[in-house]
């Protein structure tokens, strides 16, 4: 449900201060990517990113269903949301019409936020959670793969210098149009820790509200192997980080996303349920507990069925066919999954969703909690997994 809450004027911070990150309801439909890192995914592990409509009927199916109150709906990825302002502008307003309650948030990096700051605010938005891992040209190229500030590919150092200017001068901007603007840092290994502080420095001297410190957490598929950050290093970059800005927690981040979309696995009317031929789901995960791996990255499945008492939980494991034989592979795969009506994974091509579709496999795209995920596939959110115990 939403919860109503008294509109006050000049309240917003204070309001934003009570949300936390379960609060915050994603809505993918940013869908042009301006940067990579190199520590993420060659190919990103997300699905694709849905249309204003499609988020907007989640969003109600969400605030209906789920016992978590939601006081922001946030616009982040697949992409960049400020990359494509005319779908991201129509989101915002379409929110604050519907939902005139709602905090609306925004992440971004920032490339054209001085441009379209006062858009921005015009439509609804209330937060901005910036993305900056260095104000320095020869930090970020070694951080990131690629950057694109416009629709021409431009050499990392250019494109570096570039993003450090326009989220110099887009923080002001943001500040002047009244919108909490939050600096979201992720901390790399001996890449950035040293610069941190000096992010947050800068950064409140430009108006930012707040920073967020985000430890690095290892993803398959990069191209670059990187360690987290241990706990002592996050306390010393913490402790000296906090001496310019307040430090909090990011609202916008991962979890939000991947409830989402794992939301919508069981908001989609199409999705066949358990049948007596098919009562299985299959799992493609690379630590047996979250959907974290894409498809074409799978050397097993985990296969969750019900048990005796009909309550789902994890029966076997199965070998995943070889990579190499194209749609050979897919077909082996529905074989394999003959007796599965769905197959929750964080990714998947066009190719294998179709092969397995034809076979009466659904790929539903997901990254979240196994388990809860399963529970919702065969119950949905308004069956409770305790009233099969009772």
């Amino acid at each position: 449900m939403i919860a109503t809450t008294t509109k006050q004027k000049n309240s917003t911070r204070a309001a934003l201060a009570t949300i936390k990150d379960s609060n915050v309801f994603c809505m993918p439909v940013a869908p042009q990517l301006v940067a990579r890192t190199r520590f993420s995914p060659v190919q990103p592990l997300c699905g694709r990113s849905w249309t204003v409509a499609e988020a907007l009927a989640l969003l109600r199916e969400t605030t209906l269903q789920q016992e978590t109150i939601t006081l922001m709906a946030a616009i982040s990825g697949p992409g960049d949301p400020l990359a494509t302002p005319d779908i991201t502008l129509h989101a915002v307003r379409q929110i604050k019409k519907l939902y005139p309650e709602l905090k609306i948030g925004i992440r971004t990096l920032g490339m054209g936020s001085e441009k379209l700051a006062g858009e921005l605010a015009k439509a609804g938005a209330d937060y901005i959670e910036l993305q900056v891992d260095a104000l320095r040209a020869e930090v970020l190229e070694k951080l990131y793969a690629w950057i694109r500030p416009g629709q021409k590919t431009l050499k990392i150092s250019q494109a570096a210098k570039i993003l450090i200017q326009q989220q110099r001068h887009g923080v002001p901007a943001l500040k002047f149009h009244n919108l909490t603007v939050c600096i979201r840092s992720t901390l790399y290994p001996g890449y950035n820790l040293n610069h941190v502080s000096g992010i947050g420095r800068e950064m409140q001297e430009l108006g930012a509200d707040t920073i967020a410190l985000v430890p690095y957490s290892f993803e398959p598929g990069t191209e670059v192997d990187l360690a987290s950050p241990t706990t002592e290093e996050v306390e010393a970059v913490s402790g000296e980080t906090e001496k310019y800005l307040p430090i909090t927690g990011p609202l916008i981040n991962s979890r939000n996303l991947t409830a989402s979309i794992s939301a919508a696995a069981t908001a989609f009317s199409g999705l066949a349920g358990p049948t007596e031929e098919k009562p299985n789901v299959a799992v493609t995960s690379s630590d047996g507990m979250e959907v974290n791996l894409h498809l074409g990255h799978a050397d097993r499945f985990l296969i969750y069925g019900p048990r005796d008492d009909g309550l789902p939980c994890l029966l076997e494991t199965r070998d995943a066919p070889e990579p190499g034989s194209g749609k050979a592979r897919w077909e082996e795969a529905a074989t394999i999954l003959s007796d599965c009506f769905a197959l929750l994974t964080a990714s998947a091509g066009d190719s294998p969703k179709n092969i397995l579709s034809k076979e009466g496999v659904t790929v539903v795209l997901a990254r979240d909690n196994i388990e809860g995920t399963v529970d919702r596939l065969y119950y949905g959110d308004n069956k409770k997994k305790n009233n099969k115990e009772q």
